[in-house]
């Protein structure tokens, strides 16, 4: 019993076809990854003038502060962004300085 007259598809055939079954789902993906990617630019375009804290952030974008705080946090992680002093209770958040340049 041999095996002889299957064709093995390559690698990048079934890649194809594993997009092709799955195209809604990509499509989908690649949509959250365009919005997330818009944000993150909205965020450090607005915090490349001045430190400014979450809720002013928040409201500058058009996203609620929680989401922001998330996406501040995961810039801050990363070295995007830096803390900068406090403003009352909240802190101030201006972009790195070789992110600026």
């Amino acid at each position: 019993m041999s095996d002889a007259g299957v064709k093995t598809p390559t690698r990048g055939e079934r890649l194809k076809q594993l997009r092709q079954e799955h195209a809604s789902a990509v499509e989908r993906t690649q949509a959250l990854f365009r919005a997330q990617k818009q944000l993150q630019q909205a965020i450090c375009q607005y915090l490349c003038d001045a430190p400014r804290t979450v809720p002013e952030v928040a409201a500058a974008v058009g996203k609620p502060t929680h989401e922001t705080l998330w996406f501040i946090a995961a810039l801050k992680k990363y070295g995007i962004v830096v803390e900068k002093g406090m403003d009352g209770d909240y802190p101030l958040y201006q972009l790195a300085k070789e992110e600026q340049e």
